[in-house]
């Protein structure tokens, strides 16, 4: 194992996804339950959506050939020859010189191709209409088929279902749903000046902090987390700790102890748990250079730094890709407020606030070290500079990845 052997961020989720088995057990459940859950393989559309062509306003079906050359001052006159009623197929097909009542929603009959909106039309009498503008064929209509055609892939294998996913494969018909088991993370946090949330620190002691943000990720991420508590600088406490949490999970998160000092022993703990080990010991990024990435049995085990914002920089760069991989970031380009400098060859990620000013995404830069935890709440999101950056100048644009 050698320190600080630093990688790139995407050259250190390559070589973990080389090492790691990510398989997770797949199994289908109700409609119901799989919001948040990653879909086990490709899902198809069972049947057209809309299954008829349907009028998506209140007023009359038509044959638009009908309507051409109608106006205010010359209406094309139609006879009323019935009412589509809600959730009935009509019951009259529509002949030339024809035209019948329509709520929003209701199935267009046949012949027509077309719905003239009530606001465009005069009553003459019970049996006649006046239309006083045309409409071209299609209009004020969805054809069947035109939101989802049977035989296409709705979400392919991996994707993570969303409120409006979970409503469109209801509209497929879609009652069950083959998703992956959500993957179980253990968290661990070390150190010896680390004391649980509901005592009072003393000298020289801090509350955990990283329990809770980790664990608060990992549930975001779709994953279960899974604590073991606040364990001693003690390479055998952390070792049986870890020890543990790779037997009982599908990968391990330990916060602390991942700089090179004489008490921080996590490298070595996490070496010794088995094959193949650390892979990497250091990210070429900023706040979380010494990040431990390491794949044991199989799981990986990822070593995150102690302070909150290092460490949950790190999470959404190096955890979230392997616990969602299916996962698409979300992005924004903005014009940064002030000047950013950044060392070449380093990744640096800015915590911003982001604001809209003439119209453009304004990030500005919320400053301060990485151990300060309300400098994360107060932002929006991370500015990206990129490593063949020397930073960027007041008014760039750069990425900012969405919390």
């Amino acid at each position: 194992m050698r320190l600080f052997q630093v990688r790139t961020v995407e050259e250190a989720v390559t070589v973990l996804r080389r090492y790691a088995n990510v398989a997770r057990p797949s199994r289908v459940c109700p409609l119901a339950e799989a919001l948040g859950l990653a879909v086990a393989r490709d899902i198809l559309a069972p049947e057209d959506v809309p299954g008829f062509d349907r009028s998506t306003m209140d007023g009359f079906a038509v044959r638009a050939s009908d309507t051409f050359g109608a106006s205010e001052g010359l209406p094309a006159y139609l006879e009323v020859v019935g009412e589509v009623r809600m959730g009935e197929a009509p019951a009259t097909a529509l002949s030339p010189g024809q035209a019948c009542r329509i709520a929003t929603g209701g199935m267009l009959p046949a012949g027509a191709d077309a719905v003239v909106m009530v606001e465009h039309t005069e009553t003459v009498d019970e049996r006649t209409v006046g239309v006083t503008r045309p409409v071209a064929p299609g209009e004020n209509t969805v054809r069947r088929g035109d939101d989802i055609r049977a035989g296409e892939v709705l979400f392919a294998a991996g994707h993570r279902l969303r409120p409006q996913d979970v409503g469109l494969l209801a509209a497929a018909g879609v009652a069950e749903v083959p998703v992956l088991a959500p993957p179980r993370v253990g968290i661990i946090t070390t150190g010896d000046e680390i004391v649980p949330v509901e005592q009072t620190p003393g000298p020289g002691q801090v509350r955990d902090v990283n329990s809770y943000t980790n664990a608060g990720l990992v549930a975001a991420c779709g994953g279960v987390p899974v604590r073991y508590g606040i364990v001693r600088d003690d390479f055998d406490a952390l070792y049986t700790a870890a020890s543990r949490a790779l037997a009982e999970t599908d990968m391990v998160v330990v916060s602390g102890g991942s700089s090179v000092g004489t008490r921080d022993m996590t490298a070595r703990v996490i070496d010794a748990l088995g094959e193949p080990g650390v892979l990497f010991h250091g990210l070429a990024v900023r706040p979380g250079k010494p990040t431990i990435g390491a794949v044991v049995a199989g799981k990986p085990v990822i070593g995150l730094p102690g302070h909150p914002v290092s460490a949950m920089v790190v999470f959404d760069l190096i955890v979230r890709p392997l616990i969602n991989p299916g996962e698409r970031r979300l992005a924004v380009r903005a014009r940064v407020s002030r000047q950013l400098r950044s060392a070449p060859g380093r990744e640096d990620y800015v915590r911003v606030r982001l604001r809209r000013e003439n119209g453009e995404l304004v990030a500005e830069p919320i400053l301060g070290k990485s151990g300060l935890i309300a400098t994360m709440a107060r932002a929006d999101g991370l500015a990206v500079i990129s490593l063949d950056s020397g930073g960027v100048e007041a008014g760039e644009c750069v990425d900012v990845l969405l919390f």
